[in-house]
């Protein structure tokens, strides 16, 4: 995956507060439709669901967070280390002349 696309999918707390108090969509603004589904149908597990998102929210958004950053970490290891290679494999070729 593209890093710029990864950076692109991280998330605000603000925004899943606003998403929730608005819309009720907390889940959705994370991509997880199949529990935003179960959220609207049992209407937040008839109240105390709700009660508990208020207070977990934040740390849903920070772990949706932790792992795309996880990933731009290994893209960018990735990209040190070919680049490592490439400088290498230039030094060589350079002393074999």
């Amino acid at each position: 995956m593209n890093k710029h696309v990864l950076q692109s999918q991280i998330k605000s707390v603000g925004t899943a507060y606003l998403f929730f108090f608005f819309l009720g969509a907390q889940y959705a603004y994370l991509g997880k439709w199949g529990i935003q589904f179960l959220f609207w149908f049992t209407l937040g597990g008839l109240g105390i669901w709700t009660i508990i998102d208020l207070f977990t929210i934040s740390g849903k958004v920070e772990s949706h967070n932790a792992t795309i950053f996880q990933q731009i970490e290994q893209i960018e290891k990735r990209e040190r280390e070919d680049d490592q290679a490439r400088q290498l494999a230039m030094i060589s070729a350079i002393k074999v002349n």
